[in-house]
């Protein structure tokens, strides 16, 4: 997996490519949490993403909880039907602002 980042006027934009599961859960946590310095939104841009698994589901929850604790916010954008059916499942689309 490969993940791509940039950080503009305090949104950072994190854009995972291809899987995230067990084995690259904590390459996107590190990627989010090293990078949160005066960050007040995240976006996780999901285009290039084919398949989250519950590892990344749990990096991407405690985000959006750390976000929310300092008033910040975490969006989920261009999330294609499969990964969306696995945001479904698990409930996600009730916690996180999703586009």
């Amino acid at each position: 997996m490969e993940i791509n980042k940039t950080l503009n006027n305090g949104t950072l934009t994190v854009s995972p490519v291809g899987r995230i599961d067990i084995v690259t859960a904590p390459e996107l946590e590190e990627v989010i949490f090293k990078n949160l310095d005066g960050v007040k939104a995240i976006i996780l841009d999901c285009e290039q993403l084919i398949y989250i698994s519950s590892a990344g589901l749990r990096v991407v929850l405690r985000a959006h909880k750390r976000m929310e604790k300092e008033g910040g916010s975490l969006k989920v954008i261009h999330v294609n039907e499969l990964v969306m059916e696995v945001f479904e499942a698990m409930g996600f689309v009730g916690i996180l602002t999703i586009e």
